[in-house]
């Protein structure tokens, strides 16, 4: 953050961790990681209607996980298309233009957004391998909210989403955006849009430090472009407070992470253990 906060702001605005191809291993790893491409998720979450080829698909069930939507439910999914394109830049409008919808279903999202409704619409454009996935997922307040009293309360909790990505990003999802359904609040945006995973075992000894730090400077660059760099290095000031602090934070909440993992463990194993003992019950 130092040293962003000694660049002109156009600079900050345009740098590049150029780190990512010359550091060995992580280059290696970027390589080999898998790429969620539309086409990956095509095979992945979708199924041909009849055993004709190249035939129209639909959603694959897999409840609770993914469940297909219909009637007035998948009409108001789609309905919310129309207020989300209207907020899409005219360039945008027309690439989205040559697709159109052809499922709808309801998917279970992430720890961070457990009991919200997210929904996921499967577009065609030039047949089946021409795929776009739409990712329509509701987004509460800030959990920040509480620990900030005077601030102002955005329009639309969608819409500060995607304009924060779009803030601390270089090259944000060209179909990020905003929409309501029923009175809630939702971000949009396409479904695991070239998301890598990388092999942990590659980043191991000198490449796990290299790792951390392109990481750190990818969060450096994020926090410079949608604020301020000179009041944020000020805020760090000259020392390793900071950082010793973070490590603090880090190991903490590591040991909590174990903690709860081995609660989650011996939860799953007394559930187990009370459903063998109420099975003869049931018999009986």
């Amino acid at each position: 953050m130092r040293a962003f906060a000694k660049m002109p702001h156009l600079e900050v605005g345009r740098f590049q961790v150029h780190r990512l191809g010359t550091v060995a291993p992580i280059h290696e790893a970027l390589l080999k990681a898998e790429r969620a491409t539309p086409q990956h998720t095509l095979e992945q979450l979708t199924e041909p209607i009849s055993n004709k080829s190249g035939g129209p698909r639909r959603f694959k069930e897999s409840k609770p996980i993914l469940t297909r939507v219909s009637g007035s439910q998948a009409a108001l999914v789609l309905a919310s298309l129309g207020p989300y394109r209207e907020m899409l830049e005219p360039q945008r409008q027309h690439l989205l233009s040559f697709y159109r919808p052809m499922d709808v279903a309801f998917k279970v999202v992430g720890t961070g957004s457990v009991g919200l409704r997210d929904y996921c619409v499967y577009f065609e454009g030039n047949g089946p391998a021409d795929a776009l996935f739409l990712q329509i997922k509701e987004e509460p307040a800030s959990g920040y909210n509480a620990y900030l009293p005077e601030a102002h309360p955005p329009h639309h909790n969608g819409q500060r989403v995607a304009e924060g990505q779009k803030a601390m990003q270089l090259q944000s999802d060209p179909f990020l955006g905003w929409t309501h359904i029923a009175g809630r609040q939702y971000l949009v945006r396409q479904l695991n849009d070239h998301k890598g995973s990388i092999d942990i075992e590659d980043m191991s000894g000198s490449g796990l430090a290299a790792y951390a730090q392109v990481c750190g400077e990818l969060l450096a660059r994020g926090h410079a472009r949608s604020g301020d760099p000179l009041v944020i290095a000020g805020y760090l000031g000259s020392g390793d407070g900071f950082a010793q602090a973070l490590g603090r934070f880090g190991a903490l909440y590591a040991d909590q992470t174990e903690k709860d993992w081995k609660e989650l463990c011996r939860s799953r194993k007394a559930g187990k253990k009370s459903k063998a003992k109420a099975k003869p019950q049931e018999a009986a």
